[in-house]
């Protein structure tokens, strides 16, 4: 897919189904498997949010806000914003305050419980790893303008939907 409208880099963004997603926690493996070299699902920077009582999985990673939060608590400017990959860590400036935990509303930012540093997805220098090995599809990597496009389509199909059931 072409990643360039107008000679302006379009940053690109995990998208998530969460009606594809069935729990499996692959992704989970995947993201730790590479970024750690070990597979631990509590090193990932991804995670899968089981409701088991309503039967629904949630992925929860980085949306890769625009202005994050995250980025702005950060009393040692440690996190740095890189139009193509989203928010970064520069972990020699981090000093552990868990600030950015704690700030983020997506719950995209956490702590590696073995090196105890925060974490967050890098989307993997621009081939994300939990997206190629998902069996349901449930991740896709896109461009943040069809992303855009794609939330305004669901967002009218819902209301029509709505429309249709309240008026009968």
């Amino acid at each position: 897919m072409e990643n360039q409208r107008q000679g302006v880099d379009m940053a690109r963004v995990i998208t998530i189904d969460y009606d594809r997603c069935i729990g499996c926690k692959t992704c989970e493996t995947a993201c730790s498997l590479v970024h750690e070299g070990r597979i631990n699902p509590a090193e990932a920077r991804i995670n899968v949010a089981r409701y088991e009582q309503i039967g629904v999985n949630i992925p929860v990673t980085c949306h890769k806000c625009e202005d994050p939060i995250c980025m702005a608590v950060c009393p040692q400017k440690a996190i740095t914003f890189d139009p193509a990959l989203g928010t970064r860590i520069d972990h020699s400036r981090c000093i552990g305050c868990k600030l950015c935990i704690m700030a983020c509303p997506m719950g995209g930012v956490s702590l590696n419980p073995t090196s105890r540093q925060v974490i967050i997805c890098d989307l993997c220098q621009g081939t994300p790893e939990c997206v190629k090995v998902c069996p349901e599809q449930a991740l896709e990597y896109v461009d943040s303008g069809i992303w855009s496009q794609k939330k305004r389509r669901e967002a009218v199909s819902k209301l029509s939907r709505f429309l249709e059931e309240t008026i009968q």
